[in-house]
């Protein structure tokens, strides 16, 4: 048998062979293929003026593409970390309802921050997290969600609603739950591979202060 067909069994898996790729995941049956703009826009058909923080790269930019709004934070620079600022968002306003936006690369940057959100279990907070395989943004390299199961993994840390739809209808009824639903709530998508086509031109000062005043009561 060749080495690259054996199966694999050592529990450092990939790090004890850095050149071996992450298995294919191009044979696997996708039931309806998603794009995150639009998954974007149907969750943004479920929200008035709540809070919407969106991850870096794309996850921001079809954020501004679905709908430019004062309530919308984008994140720049701080991969990982706009899972961290919905949670604080929303245990300051619990009773607010709270939506997070992000691409699986962020969200394996920082895991904890499952742990962290289902330890604390903010009222109504919603995490979205879009899986292309890939960080697109930077050459559609694979990321370990080739390998994770990024929605056993939101469970295993104690999240206490994960969906993982594989359409369109399941993922709205996904969302309509996740936000009439008390207790946090993690919707882990597969997604198509693909940049954003828009990107705003807000830079981090503007985009505090225009999102303090929108979310302003």
């Amino acid at each position: 048998m060749d080495k690259d067909d054996e199966p694999i069994t050592s529990p450092d898996y990939p790090f004890n062979d850095l050149n071996r790729p992450f298995p294919s995941a191009e044979n696997e049956l996708v039931p309806e293929a998603m794009e995150r703009l639009d998954l974007t826009r149907r969750v943004l058909a479920h929200l008035t003026d709540e809070a919407v923080f969106a991850g870096i790269g794309n996850a921001g930019f079809d954020l501004f593409a679905a709908a430019d709004r004062p309530q919308n934070f984008y994140m720049l620079g701080s991969m990982g970390l706009a899972s961290s600022l919905g949670l604080g968002y929303a245990l300051a306003r619990p009773d607010e309802r709270v939506v997070v936006l992000e691409g699986e690369g962020s969200v394996l940057m920082n895991l904890g921050s499952l742990a962290t959100i289902a330890r604390m279990r903010p009222a109504r907070c919603l995490l979205v997290i879009m899986d292309n395989g890939t960080y697109a943004l930077t050459g559609s390299q694979q990321t370990a969600a080739a390998v994770a199961d990024i929605a056993a993994i939101a469970r295993g840390a104690g999240i206490p609603q994960v969906y993982a739809p594989t359409t369109v209808a399941a993922f709205e009824r996904a969302v309509v739950d996740a936000l009439n639903t008390s207790g946090p709530a993690v919707i882990v998508v597969k997604i198509a591979d693909g940049n954003g086509a828009l990107r705003h031109g807000w830079d981090a000062v503007q985009i505090k202060h225009r999102f303090l005043a929108g979310v302003t009561r």
